[in-house]
């Protein structure tokens, strides 16, 4: 989801939401919006809204549309309170992100769109393989491009006073976008952020970096497979990316390492050497590039050397998780082995299969969820609750193997 705004504690993951209550969500949101909003109800500020937008040119039959129907959100207000690339362990968002299914249909897709993919690599130097690895996370290949209708999404965050201005500006973004005919209102199905598309673009970065690859007029990011994957290179492009260099690759630590580590903090590769750095093939680093040390999970866990374009991957959403759930993907993509060094746990992530299989057994043995879906919300951790309390374990409601092991999962 590219250049989301970051929330006040960045720490790394993606499911510890504290479900508050219908009531108290509408009670704090009423309390929260902005005094310009009139009588402090949605409605007169989403009226507010739509006037500053038909002011800054956008068209009123899209206004008219965009604003219709607006109510309380309870969903984009929790939502906007925990981001899964702050809180999750790093063992379960790489789970999730890049399993077996995940890889397999990148290159079925890949193979698919085998000659778009390289002529836009030709005409900006990003590696293919790392453009479909974050079309992979993003959407799930085109398949999932968010739940939410971003006019209301937005108006929702703006009027609760959440970030206020920022999504005031996002909002705007998104309806002259329409307005210019890029894409059709009806398309705006979005993150709660507001960030839409194939490759998840925020109104503002696409405004400012999408192309019209495929040359039919239009900038669609949405329908058009072409425009999202070079939009998406042009950002990294923008970003930094050098061409023909890497992201950098998993290394070995010295035994009882204590030294430095941190994506900015940089030296060459040689001085990396002289730390007792080594490829994973015991391999000394030598040489004067310049690269970081990063260690997702400590010093017992993997660790990775990583270069600028690392760094390019990361300004899409910055959240070192996610810039190697990318980087890790993409090498996946191209054949190369999964991550040697196992996660420094006892109790390991999911994958998306697990995950679904899990609500599985957990509506088999007597908790009312809903229907499966993999997708593990609220209600679901709440049953995962049940079961750690029954079994004796850490009640947090994590999907984890312990839990999915417990109720039958093989």
């Amino acid at each position: 989801m590219l250049m989301r705004p970051k929330p006040a504690q960045p720490g790394h993951g993606r499911n510890t939401l504290r479900l508050i209550p219908r009531t108290a969500l509408a009670l704090a949101f009423l309390a929260l919006v902005p005094a310009n909003a009139g009588a402090a109800s949605l409605a007169s500020c989403a009226a507010g809204l739509k006037k500053q937008a038909l002011r800054n040119g956008v068209k009123r039959s899209v206004a008219d549309k965009a604003f219709a129907g607006i109510k309380f959100d309870e969903k984009v207000i929790r939502f906007s309170r925990s981001q899964p690339e702050y809180r999750t362990p790093i063992w379960d968002y790489m789970a999730f992100l890049v399993d077996p299914e995940r890889i397999a249909d990148g290159k079925a897709m890949m193979k698919k769109h085998d000659r778009t993919l390289r002529a836009v690599e030709k005409k900006y130097g990003v590696d293919r393989y790392i453009i479909a690895a974050l079309w992979g996370i993003e959407s799930n290949y085109g398949r999932h491009r968010g739940d939410f209708f971003l006019p209301h999404a937005l108006t929702n965050l703006v009027c609760a006073g959440r970030k206020s201005r920022f999504f005031r500006r996002e909002l705007l973004q998104a309806l002259k976008i329409v307005s210019r005919g890029d894409v059709r209102l009806k398309d705006l199905t979005s993150s709660w952020a507001g960030a839409f598309g194939q490759t998840q673009f925020i109104p503002s970065t696409y405004r400012r970096l999408a192309v019209d690859f495929d040359k039919d007029g239009r900038r669609d990011l949405v329908r058009s497979i072409p425009d999202a994957l070079a939009s998406t290179a042009n950002f990294l492009r923008n970003a930094g990316w050098r061409s023909g260099q890497g992201w950098g690759y998993e290394v070995r630590l010295p035994k009882g390492y204590r030294g430095t580590s941190g994506r900015k903090r940089r030296a060459s590769l040689s001085t990396w050497g002289k730390r007792g750095i080594t490829r994973l093939s015991g391999k000394r680093l030598a040489g004067s590039r310049k690269a970081a040390l990063i260690l997702p999970a400590g010093r017992k866990g993997p660790a990775f050397i990583v270069y600028r374009n690392f760094n390019a991957i990361y300004s899409y959403n910055a959240a070192e998780s996610y810039a190697l759930a990318i980087s890790h993907l993409s090498d996946r993509l191209k054949g190369r082995p999964a991550i040697a060094k196992a996660w420094p746990t006892s109790d390991p992530g999911l994958t998306r299969a697990q995950r679904l299989e899990l609500q599985k057994l957990l509506i088999k043995a007597g908790y009312d969820i809903g229907e499966a879906d993999g997708r593990i919300g609220p209600i679901t951790k709440k049953a995962i609750k049940k079961v750690q309390r029954k079994h004796k374990m850490k009640a947090n409601g994590r999907p984890s193997m312990k839990v999915y092991k417990h109720l039958g999962g093989t």
